[in-house]
């Protein structure tokens, strides 16, 4: 397992290392905190765009709102932070935007960036598929080194020690922004109105970033032993597939193999997801014919 998630870790180690310009001024910002933010920031004005070019085709006599940059912003921080926002009281721990300024102040930057630009790609298969590779790395970074310590090292005992706690503010953090986005239509080009968001209808619990939470959190803290629960949870599980288990106990696994192996999950993932929205694995693959002509091979079933 070692030799298949050792490139992963050396990519985190590498994206991890905070960067110039931002280490002259003694911002711990990483490269994967930079392809973190333009990649939310391009999703949101790609979704903008899409539930535009929707509304301007469907709904002709209702007028569309006039772009405003401050509700761009507003959208991208209630994203960001919306989650954290929601368990951070309940944890007793006052928000990370609270505390510092930097990672907001990065958002609006290329938030602004990004929607001045004159135009940007539209979502493709051609796009999606590495960026679902992307996604695993940062939804990783997330659910295994962002939100566990939130938990796992709250000054109250019941709650550092509570696995339902940790379970529960992986769903919410990770899913709370995106939820009150779409539960007050932040992303439509109309004013603001309480809508059903999509996890709450039908089969919305369905949905891969809803549910992964929870699971990849539960994975990362099952195999480093984040909780006593963890770990007799990791014994109880070696012990029914029949694994050799030491006087000792069963060792936890070290953080940054726990944290690739995540990642690989969640790439696979995300891949898997990008290919079903696309309908990858319908289309015919092309194939060489004897001639030199290009044909179509229906894909086997």
């Amino acid at each position: 397992m070692f030799f298949v998630v050792s490139p992963l870790i050396e990519v985190f180690r590498y994206a991890l290392a905070p960067i110039a310009p931002f280490t002259w001024f003694g911002l711990p910002i990483s490269t994967l905190d930079l392809v973190a933010t333009f990649r939310l920031c391009l999703v949101l004005r790609q979704i903008r765009e899409i539930k535009y070019a929707h509304h301007i085709s469907t709904k002709r006599s209702e007028a569309a709102e006039q772009r405003s940059f401050v509700k761009s912003v507003a959208t991208t921080l209630l994203v960001v932070y919306g989650g954290e926002a929601m368990t951070a009281p309940l944890l007793g721990f006052p928000p990370s935007f609270i505390l510092s300024g930097t990672v907001p102040a990065l958002y609006t930057a290329v938030q602004a960036l990004i929607d001045y630009l004159p135009a940007v790609p539209a979502p493709s298969a051609g796009l999606e598929l590495p960026l679902a590779i992307v996604d695993g790395f940062t939804r990783a970074y997330l659910l295994c080194n962002l939100i566990p310590p939130t938990v796992t090292a709250n000054t109250s005992p019941l709650v550092a020690s509570s696995p339902w706690t940790l379970l529960i503010t992986s769903l919410i953090t990770a899913n709370g922004g995106f939820f009150l986005t779409n539960m007050f239509s932040f992303l439509d080009p109309t004013t603001l109105v309480l809508r059903t968001p999509p996890e709450l209808q039908a089969y919305g619990w369905t949905t891969a970033d809803l549910w992964c939470a929870p699971l990849v959190t539960g994975l990362y803290a099952l195999l480093t032993h984040a909780q006593p629960f963890w770990a007799e949870a990791h014994t109880l599980l070696v012990g029914l597939l029949g694994g050799v288990q030491l006087d000792k106990g069963i060792e936890a696994v070290d953080p940054e193999v726990a944290r690739a192996v995540c990642a690989l999950l969640l790439g696979t993932l995300f891949v898997g997801r990008t290919t079903k929205n696309f309908n990858l694995w319908k289309k015919p693959f092309p194939v060489i014919e004897k001639g030199g002509e290009r044909g179509e091979k229906a894909k086997a079933q």
